[in-house]
């Protein structure tokens, strides 16, 4: 695997050449099982495809950001790999690539681009991935989306399949460690883990008897993962960030503090706003996920925006979910302009929550546009803006919305 990122090093340098390139790119959260899946699965194609295109796995983010993907650097630095052989989006200009036509796209962990992203929509070749399907049925793409634990379960069955030479102890290491965090160490009682997720977990622990012990991998990923020490306010919210995109902009940010702890930071709701002056978002949720001395998870949910009327619409649309119910309990909270709640369904996580605030962007859309969410992992860029195509671009005032909501809030 090191030779293999070192070479797509070496390619890079020559993208400015004739060359064709085959980018492997996971999804714009680049969570740890984004980032395996992304690394595994083109080092595959390297090994297997046979092309003169030269493949590259391209993590969604850019470089600096990484830093706050705690989980993803104990990974790498307990597999051997240096984080400084990873490519990232402010690396590798993909517009130029498929502009020029030298472009060819595989997606992982996510099955359709962000409308940031859609000028690549011709050069995507194939998906793979365990969400909902989202993409429209194309001859020119191949799609395996099946809704398992983990996207490295569906790579890690690819390989298996069809070039199980290739895994060795440090590739199944990765995959491995992407599993298992992704499943919850694999409980059923955290409601992700499927039969594919256990068999390739089996397989993997079969062929290689020095893998770590489960439950301490598990530990210890998790540990990393929720340490957030030393990171201000916006680092945690851009730490593991999504963004839905209707009419309105919300952004779905998941806390590995309590509210209880998250509330005490001096200034928040004006670092908040300022967080959504940035982002151009209307309205944040806040997931916060702890857990307890027996790793049973806690969940709770916290909606934060200046406007009362959205703020108490969006509530109560939530309060009122049955698919899936989220079993909200209001709470305490300090501060004016954000909202509380204990989340009794703990296995609702974001994954889960997301299509539900998808639904409720579609109640209040103006004109009939459709939402979509990008995964964000950082302040908004250029080449790769969480604004472009923003209806709040065109004139929508805070204000015009209040009145809408108002009006649906009276509505018989």
């Amino acid at each position: 695997m090191e030779e293999f990122l070192l070479s797509c090093q070496r390619a890079v340098k020559m993208i400015h050449d004739t060359a064709s390139f085959h980018v492997v790119l996971g999804n714009e959260a680049c969570d740890l099982d984004s980032m395996v899946s992304a690394l595994v699965y083109a080092y595959f194609l390297f090994k297997t495809a046979g092309s003169d295109a030269h493949v590259l796995p391209v993590m969604n983010i850019r470089q600096s950001e990484l830093l706050l993907r705690s989980d993803s650097l104990h990974l790498l630095t307990r597999a051997r790999l240096s984080p400084q052989h990873l490519l990232f989006r402010d690396q590798v200009d993909l517009r130029e690539l498929q502009t020029q036509g030298r472009l060819t796209l595989t997606l992982v962990d996510h099955n359709v681009l962000p409308s940031s992203d859609a000028d690549l929509e011709g050069a995507v070749v194939e998906v793979i991935d365990h969400h909902l399907l989202e993409r429209q049925p194309s001859p020119s793409c191949c799609v395996t989306v099946e809704m398992v634990g983990s996207c490295a379960t569906l790579v890690t069955g690819r390989i298996i399949q069809r070039a199980p030479s290739i895994l060795d102890q440090q590739v199944a290491e990765l995959l491995y460690a992407a599993v298992v965090l992704d499943c919850v160490n694999m409980s059923p009682a955290a409601g992700k883990v499927t039969h594919k997720d256990s068999h390739v977990i089996s397989v993997l622990e079969t062929q290689f008897p020095g893998l770590p012990p489960r439950g301490a991998l598990f530990t210890e990923l998790q540990d990393a993962k929720f340490n957030v020490t030393g990171l201000n306010s916006e680092q945690m919210l851009l730490k593991d960030m999504k963004v839905v995109t209707g009419s309105v902009k919300v952004a779905v940010c998941v806390l590995y503090v309590t509210l209880e702890e998250f509330f005490q930071r001096a200034g928040l709701e004006v670092e908040l706003e300022s967080f959504c002056q940035k982002l151009s978002c209307d309205l944040l949720l806040l997931m916060s996920i702890t857990f307890t001395e027996s790793k049973e998870p806690i969940r709770e949910l916290a909606v934060f925006s200046l406007s009362h009327a959205f703020r108490k619409q969006i509530s109560q649309y939530l309060m009122d979910a049955r698919q899936p119910e989220l079993s909200l309990r209001p709470i305490s909270s300090p501060h004016p302009h954000i909202s509380a709640y204990e989340q009794g369904n703990t296995l609702a996580s974001r994954k889960k929550l997301l299509p539900l605030v998808k639904s409720f962007l579609k109640e209040i859309s103006y004109d009939g546009e459709e939402e979509e969410y990008d995964e964000r992992a950082g302040p908004p860029t250029p080449m790769n803006s969480l604004v472009d195509g923003c209806p709040l671009d065109h004139g929508v005032r805070v204000q015009d919305l209040q009145d809408h909501i108002t009006r649906m809030t009276s509505d018989p």
